[in-house]
């Protein structure tokens, strides 16, 4: 089965230049048991539009994406977070889980070399509903006691989460150039037997 998996460039993800063309991607809403993460990463330039700032602040400023495409296939997310973010999970890594629900939204972006311009080529409408993927008793969930040396200001951590669907179909959407979009399906509603 195909896979959706792309290395992220972080000093273009932070400092984008409009003469490189490498892939980037934001975590751009995070909510982790009912705990969100803040949007606290600024003047993140919009690579479609790279003389304006992305709308909204994001949380995370992507290093790899995954996705093996199945429906039922999680989803892992390693990128850069702020110190305030950082301390956060660090707090939820050392206390007691009893809500894994993860609800979040992301983007990646691509270069399209016959086009000429960034395009979106992974991307949701709407939040998707998850839930922390366990590795044994171990929850798929870590950030860096360090600070990461790809990109010195502003501080930041590396932040990795493997996030599993709920019983519940939602959509994304993937795109292979400017032009050429598709709509996959994450997720498989429970039937009631």
């Amino acid at each position: 089965m195909p896979q959706f998996s792309r290395n992220l460039d972080v000093y273009q993800g932070f400092n984008f230049k409009k003469d490189k063309q490498t892939p980037v991607g934001y975590i751009t809403a995070i909510s982790i048991g009912g705990v969100p993460l803040t949007a606290d990463q600024e003047t993140i330039k919009d690579p479609e539009n790279p003389d304006a700032a992305i709308a909204d602040k994001v949380v995370a400023v992507l290093n790899h994406y995954l996705w093996e495409t199945g429906v039922t296939d999680a989803m892992y997310f390693s990128g850069q977070v702020s110190v305030a973010n950082k301390q956060k999970v660090a707090e939820m890594l050392l206390g007691k889980f009893s809500n894994i629900e993860v609800v979040f939204k992301y983007v990646v972006y691509e270069y399209d070399p016959i086009g000429k311009k960034y395009f979106k080529s992974n991307f949701l409408d709407a939040e998707m509903k998850g839930l922390l993927e366990k590795s044994g008793d171990e929850l798929n969930m870590s950030v860096a006691d360090n600070e990461s040396r790809e990109v010195q200001s502003p501080k930041n951590y590396t932040f990795q989460i493997g996030i599993k669907p709920q019983a519940l179909e939602q959509s994304l959407n993937l795109a292979t150039s400017s032009t050429k979009k598709l709509a996959k399906k994450w997720g498989v509603t429970e039937t009631a037997s």
